[in-house]
């Protein structure tokens, strides 16, 4: 345990002094812009390029483990979508904004920093498609809905040409493009360029957490939902427990990629779900709640949750 807490109270330490320093000298929200700008547009799509460009292309092409991973994500987003609807008789709007609250994970920020940091360069791979693959379809499936929902009024035409820009454009989604592009050909860099690129992908994940951090002390706790009750269970244990026996039953799979995939399933919710609530209008000031709440106990489940794997007690495989 020693050393898992070793592992965890750094990474999210970096969080913390983001939050104190937020709180301390009172930057307004608009300064946070250029680290956001390093870290998305730069430093991140970096440690991404770098993941995949190094890898055996035939494991970037591992259909059955990213249909896993995604049929196990949105299983959770219909159930939780349905208990929406059916219980809480929320539109559907808002019971899309439950469903991503309880699925979208933090994996672009949090997820390939404590994947690698757990389990070395051979997280790098589940790391990359999990990002990829979850972000295309929370990218289609919220505007989508919200469409259905009459959120969003545009004519359909106008939708799909947004989803189809956001994906093509997405730094992140970008550079592991270019990174499989570079795997397949087996590109590679010239020494300074390829040092360039680890002295940025070096700092990705520091830069990440602290910006996370602040970013949680600028949008403070005003009411606590009373969706919480389940969507906080969904995400923090719901979610890894159905990642993590669905990929099981799916294939026999390396158990490097399973622990990756649960414990990036494990994570807070992911603060893009304020940016979608913001955008349409649909339960912003409670997305931001649930994001800071699922943040702050997810130190104790992903401490736990690491603790049982590196102890033995979560097998990489569920039915060996």
């Amino acid at each position: 345990m020693a050393e898992i807490m070793g592992l965890v109270l750094p990474f999210f330490g970096m969080i913390l002094l983001g939050y104190l320093a937020a709180k301390i000298t009172r930057q307004p929200a608009e300064a946070l812009g250029w680290l956001n700008t390093f870290i998305i547009y730069i430093a991140l799509p970096a440690l991404f390029f770098k993941i995949v460009s190094r890898t055996p292309i035939e494991q970037l092409t591992r259909v059955d483990f990213i249909l896993a991973n995604v049929s196990a994500t949105y299983l959770v987003f219909g159930l939780i979508f349905a208990i929406g609807i059916a219980f809480r008789r929320a539109r559907v709007a808002e019971a899309t904004m439950h469903g991503l609250a309880a699925a979208y994970g933090n994996i672009g920020f949090m997820g390939p920093g404590l994947a690698l940091l757990a389990f070395g360069e051979p997280a790098a791979v589940p790391v990359a498609l999990v990002f990829c693959f979850e972000n295309m379809l929370h990218f289609m499936v919220a505007p989508a809905l919200m469409s259905f929902s009459g959120g969003d009024r545009r004519g359909t035409a106008a939708i799909v040409r947004d989803v189809v820009r956001r994906i093509v454009t997405h730094p992140f989604i970008l550079s592991t493009a270019v990174g499989f592009v570079a795997a397949f050909w087996h590109f590679e860099a010239p020494a300074p360029l390829q040092r360039l690129i680890d002295y940025l992908a070096q700092a990705a994940a520091p830069c990440a957490l602290f910006a996370m951090g602040v970013t949680l002390a600028l949008r403070p706790l005003k009411r606590v939902p009373a969706e919480i009750g389940y969507i906080v269970p969904a995400k923090l244990l719901l979610l890894p427990l159905t990642m993590y026996l669905l990929l099981g039953f799916a294939g026999n799979f390396d158990p490097v990629w399973v622990q990756t995939a649960v414990l990036l399933a494990a994570l807070p919710t992911a603060t893009n779900v304020f940016v979608i609530g913001q955008q349409y209008g649909v339960w912003p000031e409670r997305a931001s709640a649930t994001i800071l709440i699922t943040t702050v106990l997810s130190v104790a489940t992903v401490t736990l949750l690491l603790y049982a794997i590196k102890s033995g007690l979560l097998p990489g495989d569920p039915f060996p």
